[in-house]
């Protein structure tokens, strides 16, 4: 049941290949193809809607506007619902066939043989439902499942999969994402979360190549508070664990909410002294210390989130102090959705690089040459930080574009991240700039 192939491009074929095989000889089988990422998802959506195309099962194609952008659906294809709608009896993974399409109605046929129909502006939470998320597919059974590995799934990802299927299942994966069948099994055996996550840095380089330092001073001043005083920037770990509510009772949103307010507070006193020059007083120490344990309460890890929320958004430290906590509560919760969830972390990743290239090359022809050089160290701090997240630096295989590299099959995304920076340096200090 486990296909290899040259290369991840080559494996996503195959699995089509495969796919529309056992679609042609078994039409009446219920099928889904599963994946990680949402990247490769649309990717595997487009390429077996391609397959339905050739075979002229699909009618007129109608464009829909999407919850997730335009699509294009016609009578035939398969549709994923991604939302519960009790008016239409469907739930978020609910899957069925297109009857009829237009720009402004559906009607679907869903998998227990239900006609719905519904107009696209009351409900847009659809899109092609040939392949779908494994979060998606949790609950979900169909007579074949074809399983595209990556290197972001685990143990629990990997059971999901490969346990959808009542008759048949294929699992492909190609060897430069995994090089051999053991590190496949290595990888989807491993423990949820073990994504070192801890030691994401990159953040804070872009806040303070924006002049955003204060907080990232105050990180520095609390790692020399003796042991037994530590706060919750000294406690981080790299092994991130699958996040748990305590129970309600013990944990109400009034109390949640306090202890934001009561953090954002302590940290913004502390902001305070650094930006006059003044020393921190040990009562101020001891004050965020409490508040990040407060904090923690919540969940674990939560004080960790709130913290890198809001360097990355140092306006909402005085918004919180000043009892409207509920955006910085929202920005904590999406922190921890980065730190467990490797494609949100590549998605992040990309973005920082991106913005660290334009200030270099900002710099560069502005004439700084030590404002260029600290910018470029920066990104050679984040490409070595790639060595300890290899699901991120798998996913930037994809994302080689958005990044501006070339990379060669024989070098890791790190080292020819490292190699361009260098050499644009080396390329702007000859021009002269």
């Amino acid at each position: 049941m486990v296909h290899a192939a040259d290369t991840r491009e080559a494996a996503r074929t195959a699995l089509i290949e495969r796919w529309d095989r056992e679609r042609q000889a078994s039409p009446d089988d219920s099928r889904i193809i599963l994946t990680h990422t949402n990247d490769e998802v649309r990717e595997l959506n487009q390429m077996a809607r391609g397959k339905m195309r050739e075979a002229g099962a699909l009618g007129t194609d109608a464009t829909i506007k999407a919850a997730r952008g335009e699509r294009q659906f016609a009578s035939g294809d398969r549709i994923i619902f991604l939302r519960n709608e009790r008016g239409l009896g469907v739930k978020n993974g609910t899957l069925g066939t297109v009857a009829m399409a237009s720009a402004q109605r559906m009607a679907v046929r869903t998998g227990d043989g239900r006609e719905v129909a519904f107009d696209t502006k009351d409900y847009a939470h659809i899109d092609h439902g040939y392949a779908a998320t494994i979060h998606k597919a949790q609950g979900m059974t169909v007579d074949r499942a074809h399983v595209f590995a990556t290197p972001g799934m685990d143990s629990h990802s990997a059971y999901v999969a490969i346990s959808r299927h009542r008759e048949g299942l294929a699992l492909h994966y190609g060897r430069d994402d995994f090089g051999n069948q053991s590190k496949l099994v290595r990888t989807l055996g491993r423990e949820r979360g073990k994504d070192m996550a801890g030691d994401y840095k990159p953040e804070q380089a872009f806040a303070e190549l924006r002049g955003i330092s204060f907080l990232e001073r105050i990180i520095e001043m609390v790692r020399h508070v003796p042991e037994k005083a530590k706060s919750i920037f000294g406690n981080f770990r790299p092994h991130a664990r699958h996040l748990e509510p305590i129970p309600a009772h013990t944990n109400t949103q009034n109390d949640q909410r306090r202890a934001v307010e009561r953090y954002a507070r302590a940290l913004g006193d502390i902001g305070t002294m650094q930006a006059q020059g003044l020393p921190i007083l040990p009562h101020q120490k001891e004050a965020l210390e409490k508040a990040g344990k407060a904090v923690d309460v919540i969940r674990p890890y939560a004080a960790t989130d709130l913290a890198k929320a809001l360097e990355r958004r140092p306006e909402l430290v005085a918004e919180a102090a000043g009892g409207r906590s509920q955006e910085a509560m929202r920005a904590m919760q999406h922190e921890a959705a980065v730190r467990t969830d490797p494609a949100l972390r590549t998605e992040r990743f990309v973005s920082d690089w991106q913005g660290l290239s334009t200030a270099r090359k900002q710099l560069e022809q502005q004439g700084d040459r030590a404002g260029a050089a600290r910018v470029s160290a920066k990104q050679n701090e984040m490409a070595k930080w790639l060595e300890r997240d290899p699901q991120v630096e798998s996913l930037l295989r994809g994302k080689t574009r958005e990044l501006g590299i070339d990379p060669k099959p024989e070098r890791s995304i790190a080292n020819e991240l490292t190699a361009t920076v260098a050499g644009e340096r080396t390329r702007a200090f000859h021009m002269g700039i």
